[in-house]
């Protein structure tokens, strides 16, 4: 099964990088291949956190695939979890974590595994999603430099 994992060190608040990600309405602006995104359900949970049920539809060239998830956003703990429930992939897990560093910066970790349900489609579009999601963590960054603007560089 494909996985792809990355931390990185951004230069914005683990609360700011929290807010964009939750911001699922706004992925069709930014995020490589989602072309639309339209919340289904949100619901407040006891234990505080949201859990969202989304569709994403992705598209590449000719191949247009949509599928749905839940997105639990737990602010208190700065981590969102998306778990598949229904379309294309037989199997569709993605984790982020925020953790603060300093006032003005944290590490954005981001974790998904996927596989798909057709042979056929995991050949078409496998590699292409592989590229894509390896620059999910620079386009949540573009996002956050063009929403919470640039960071100053420390003047020596």
């Amino acid at each position: 099964m494909p996985r792809f994992s990355s931390k990185r060190r951004v230069n914005h608040s683990a609360s700011e990088m929290f807010d964009l990600v939750a911001d699922v309405e706004r992925y069709p602006e930014f995020v490589p291949l989602c072309s639309a995104l339209r919340v289904r359900q949100r619901m407040a949970k006891p234990d505080g956190t949201e859990v969202l049920v989304a569709d994403m539809t992705v598209s590449f060239k000719l191949v247009r695939e949509s599928f749905t998830s839940r997105v639990t956003l737990d602010r208190a703990n700065l981590k969102i979890l998306v778990e598949y429930l229904q379309g294309p992939f037989s199997n569709l897990e993605n984790r982020w974590t925020f953790e603060p560093k300093d006032e003005g910066s944290c590490d954005v970790g981001f974790f998904l595994s996927y596989e798909f349900r057709s042979r056929m489609l995991a050949m078409l579009m496998g590699s292409m999603f592989d590229a894509a999601f390896a620059r999910f963590s620079t386009a949540f960054e573009k996002r956050a430099d063009a929403i919470y603007g640039r960071p100053k560089l420390a003047s020596t």
